[in-house]
């Protein structure tokens, strides 16, 4: 279970948000919602431990995050509003290598599979560099394809999302809902930021709504 304890985030001198408390069990989907500059990515960047609160902390297993970095980068796959891909690789060899560096196996063939499934087969042995915003946008999602299956095998149990709907086309944006749904029915948890309908259906969804009053509404 992801747990937050009265998170507070801020940004220069101003607080984005304080007193945040909630917890994402097995099999639900987290929605952050709110107007930009309400502290969703802060907010997210926190809860991956890239990001240090002010006050409070992020707990997984019951345990806080910064006492078991390795274990929890393990169970954790973040795509954030950067695709972290390099332009001069391939996007096969941009997954290969992702996936060894993050210590999950990854063929070649799983590789191409999941560029397959995001549409992008065709862009595998392209450098990144030649690929249009959406193609690239599609090659990052691609390691959700990957680590799907709710955290079992060579899969993340918990997703963490920041607006990965930007730049996909309604049939890209309707798969990629799929694939959430199916990881979150196989017993994986999802923390995501869109400022689009959401259209995840069949799994338990909870939503957060940060506004500029530094409060949260659930």
């Amino acid at each position: 279970m992801l747990e937050a304890y009265r998170l507070e985030g801020t940004r220069g001198d101003r607080t984005l948000f304080r007193g945040l408390s909630f917890s994402v069990a097995p099999a639900q989907l987290l929605h952050l919602a709110g107007a930009n500059g309400a502290g969703k990515t802060s907010l997210l960047r926190i809860l991956c431990g890239l990001l240090l609160p002010a006050h409070g902390e992020v707990r997984w297993g019951g345990q806080p995050i910064a006492a078991m970095r390795e274990e929890y980068a393990a169970q954790l796959l973040y795509i954030g509003h950067a695709n972290a891909l390099k332009d001069e690789l391939t996007a096969l060899e941009n997954l290969e290598i992702g996936g060894t560096l993050a210590g999950r196996r990854c063929t070649r063939d799983a590789a191409f599979a999941a560029l397959e499934e995001l549409g992008v087969g065709r862009c595998a042995q392209l450098p990144v560099r030649a690929l249009s915003q959406g193609q690239r946008r599609r090659v990052s999602l691609a390691r959700l394809a990957l680590g799907a299956g709710g955290g079992g095998g060579n899969g993340a149990a918990l997703w963490i999302l920041d607006e990965p709907f930007a730049a996909l086309d309604t049939a890209a944006v309707a798969y990629l809902e799929n694939l959430i749904a199916r990881h979150v029915d196989a017993g994986g948890m999802a923390v995501l930021t869109t400022h689009q309908p959401l259209a995840v259906t069949a799994v338990t969804m909870l939503r957060i709504e940060l506004d500029f009053e530094m409060d949260a509404r659930s």
